[in-house]
Order: structure tokens, then sequence, then C-alpha cells
């Protein structure tokens, strides 16, 4: 295993399910910072975004936890 492939996390999340993430990071942003409180809203804004993180990178450390894989490709 080389010095590269053994620093970058093993992708957990299938592309459909990045997607889904992305949107879903992006409306709940949106929504917390017009509809919520100061506090509130930047909280769950906040955690809104690391949600999507995990969309971009394809990479979900609670997937990980559970021992969440992609199917291998052949």
């Amino acid at each position: 295993m080389t010095l590269l492939k053994a620093a970058l996390f093993v992708k957990n999340v299938p592309s459909w399910e990045r997607v889904v993430r992305i949107a879903m990071a992006l409306t709940v942003t949106f929504v917390s910072l017009n509809l919520l409180d100061a506090v509130w809203g930047w909280s769950v804004a906040a955690a809104a975004l690391g949600f999507g993180l995990t969309g971009l990178v394809g990479f979900c450390p609670a997937c990980a936890l559970v021992g969440r894989q992609l199917p291998k490709r052949e």
C-alpha cells in the first residue's frame, strides 16, 4: 500500500447519496438561516454544512463506525 493510498479515506457513500446529501445540506442551511433565530439558525446551518461536506468528500465517519462499505467493482 502506497503512502498516498494509506493517507486517503476509502469512500463509503454512493454517488446518488452524495447528491442527496449536498442538496439536503444546501436546503437546510438556507431554511435555517432564514427561519430560525440567530444562534439556532447558525447552529443548524453548521450541522447541515458538515453533513454536506460528507457528500462532497464521499466519506462519512459515522457510516465507517458501523462498518458501511461500498460494493467492490469488478
